[in-house]
């Protein structure tokens, strides 16, 4: 597998840019549309600690197992949510996508399945990534189902397995999708974005 490094990534409607300080209050403003730091299994920051959020995944980037980005809708320039690429290891050829949240006025719209697709295509194509892989609270219904749109099969759950922020421990859904499954994930996708509304 190819090396893991900040890159930009769009599309007509969705553009991926490596996250930065720069994004701070384009991600506050994302985040307090809809108040998604008030649900216990995300990962959104609340607005007075997004700079902190934003340290966090450079930090990560730095240690070599996050590549995170900033998500941008193009027609407005407005920037909509964050995902990152995490839990790289080269030497089997695997990472995961999360860390992934939006606006909640883009949620339900092309957005999630726009960045997924480019950032699938991405690990597959260009990186060499045998597997993809997702992972998920178990009561995080709404993202175990958008997930599964993507066409990644279930694996199964790690019981007791990472803090929340309220400092209960949740049961992690893992999913994943194989470079042998992608060509056709990847046709019904770019259908799900072209079929008529």
């Amino acid at each position: 597998m190819r090396p893991v490094e900040p890159v930009t990534l769009a599309d007509a409607r969705v553009r991926l840019e490596p996250l930065g300080l720069h994004h701070l209050e384009g991600l506050r403003a994302a985040a307090a549309d809809g108040e998604l730091w008030n649900l216990r299994f995300t990962s959104v920051p609340e607005p007075e600690k997004t700079g902190a959020y934003i340290e966090q995944a450079l930090q990560g980037r730095a240690e070599g197992h996050r590549l995170p980005f900033a998500v941008f809708d193009v027609p407005s320039g407005r920037v909509i949510g964050c995902t990152s690429y995490h839990d790289i290891v080269p030497a089997v050829e695997r990472l995961e996508i999360g860390w992934t949240w939006y606006a909640a006025s883009t949620q339900r719209t092309h957005v999630n399945t726009s960045a997924k697709l480019l950032l699938m295509t991405h690990a597959f194509e260009t990186l060499g990534a045998q597997l993809v892989g997702w992972r998920t609270d178990n009561f995080n219904f709404a993202s175990q189902r958008a997930i599964e749109r993507l066409g990644a099969r279930r694996d199964g759950v790690l019981r007791h397995h990472h803090l929340r922020r309220d400092g209960t421990v949740r049961d992690t859904v893992m999913y994943s999708l194989t470079a042998g499954e992608w060509p056709e994930v990847k046709a019904h996708l770019g259908w799900m974005l072209t079929r008529p509304r």
